[in-house]
């Protein structure tokens, strides 16, 4: 299926809440990303996304509708060469190769874009879905931090992927 990476814009805003509205999305992410969404959140956070430059946050458009969101955030102080790769894709569209070719994308693009020599994921154990795309996308295991996670009254061991230019 065909994507797109592109920047946010609030024009997003209605397809934004659509897809993120989902309490399965909400559930594998940190507690910063709501449910409910509404359209206060997205609009919040399509003006921060807006606000970078080089972007570091951009949706996955796809039938020209913004159905997820990619992001690599580069770290500070001694993390510096660091980025962390976040993401999100709508429910329709899960299990369809996207977000496995999206993450190869912006791993490309943060390599590229910003002073950075590695990228990380933080994928809660339990969702192993995230942990075999970001294996497909050719990040590596690096850890598991038992119980480091506390998310809707359960602990979850937090995972570590990596990929290094270094």
């Amino acid at each position: 299926m065909e994507f797109k990476l592109r920047p946010f814009t609030l024009a997003d805003l209605d397809n934004l809440v659509k897809y993120a509205n989902n309490p399965k999305i909400a559930g594998n992410l940190t507690n910063a990303f709501p449910y409910p969404y509404t359209a206060d959140h997205g609009k919040k956070f399509i003006e921060m996304a807006m606000s970078h430059e080089p972007i570091r946050i951009k949706t996955i458009e796809i039938n020209g509708e913004a159905s997820g969101g990619i992001g690599v955030h580069p770290q500070g102080d001694v993390y510096v060469k660091n980025a962390e790769l976040g993401y999100w894709l709508a429910e329709p569209y899960w299990g369809k190769g996207i977000i496995t070719d999206a993450i190869k994308e912006m791993i490309d693009y943060g390599f590229k874009t910003f002073e950075i020599t590695r990228i990380y994921a933080r994928p809660f154990s339990s969702n192993v879905a995230s942990q075999r795309v970001l294996e497909k996308a050719g990040m590596k295991k690096e850890a598991v931090l038992k119980n480091a996670f506390f998310k809707n009254g359960e602990y979850l061991d937090e995972l570590i992927y990596s990929i290094s230019i270094v």
